[in-house]
């Protein structure tokens, strides 16, 4: 149901705090302009556990008017089981094409938990839902076992695969076929991943590097594998900027410095300072000298 470069879209604020929803949708429609399948609003790199539920469905809202026909979800990530099916609600009364689940955010559930939370919230929307399998940030492992459970429930469409275990992309669909959508959620593990047999990359890198990640993913599913190699040798200091505790405030930075955008964050977070902020941006200074030129005709 859902496959190619699907971005997980950072959320732009002004100065004061507030949402920038001009700022928003002009980094959305970039993303649309280069040949992206979708949004995702409100995920970790979107900070949306900073965001209260109005402040998601407006940025979903932005994300959904970029993407027209393409689908746009909108991520459920709460404490609370409760919480989290509200959330859901409001997204099914939005008109959310889909959702994309965290299954828990602070206590890592154990099988029969994750198994009870998930069909809760997917219950309670009656929507689409991508499962956000991400064992490393969350402590919660959503196991090829768990996804055969789960199959049961038609709502369950697809998984972002997140272990940051390559296995585990051929575990699933060895044993499962096609009944999920698998999509890579790890930024330098995406080629890889494609290659292993993954339909979509939930990207991140991509919004401020969007025709550049597109190019990788077609040139994959067309065969012209050390064409998409290249694009991904040069991207891949880039791409690891993702795999960070910091890579809200990383990506942020590389946004202002590739496409001329902002990096403020929600507090805790600050932007970066000193010798974390000088190593990124001396990754995107290389980069940027360096830029592969594309194929054509994708």
């Amino acid at each position: 149901m859902w496959k190619g470069v699907i971005p997980a879209v950072t959320t732009k604020f002004k100065a004061d705090g507030s949402l920038d929803e001009a700022e928003m949708a002009r980094c959305f429609a970039l993303q649309m302009e280069a040949g992206v399948d979708g949004l995702i609003a409100c995920g970790s790199l979107g900070e949306g556990p900073m965001l209260t539920h109005e402040e998601r469905l407006a940025v979903w809202r932005l994300a959904k008017q970029a993407a027209g026909s393409k689908p746009a979800l909108l991520t459920v990530a709460e404490a609370g089981t409760r919480e989290a099916c509200e959330l859901a609600k409001k997204a099914a009364r939005a008109g959310a094409d889909g959702l994309m689940v965290v299954p828990s955010t602070i206590y890592p559930t154990d099988a029969r938990e994750t198994a009870a939370n998930l069909r809760a919230i997917a219950a309670a929307a009656d929507l689409p839902v991508m499962i956000y399998s991400n064992r490393i940030a969350y402590r919660v492992d959503v196991t090829t076992d768990l996804l055969e459970e789960l199959a049961d429930d038609a709502r369950f469409v697809a998984v972002k695969e997140s272990s940051d275990d390559i296995r585990r992309t051929t575990e699933i669909i060895s044993r499962l076929g096609e009944r999920y959508a698998v999509l890579t959620g790890v930024d330098n593990l995406a080629y890889e991943a494609l290659c292993a047999g993954a339909v979509g990359w939930v990207a991140g890198l991509v919004v401020a590097f969007p025709k550049e990640t597109v190019a990788i993913y077609r040139l994959v599913q067309a065969g012209r594998h050390a064409e998409a190699l290249a694009i991904y040798r040069w991207f891949r200091p880039l791409l690891d900027l993702d795999v960070s505790s910091y890579l809200v405030q990383n990506i942020k930075l590389v946004e202002t410095l590739a496409i001329d955008s902002n990096e403020r964050v929600r507090a805790p977070r600050l932007p970066l300072a000193g010798a974390q902020r000088a190593k990124v941006e001396a990754v995107v200074k290389n980069a940027l000298a360096n830029r592969p030129q594309l194929p054509t005709g994708l």
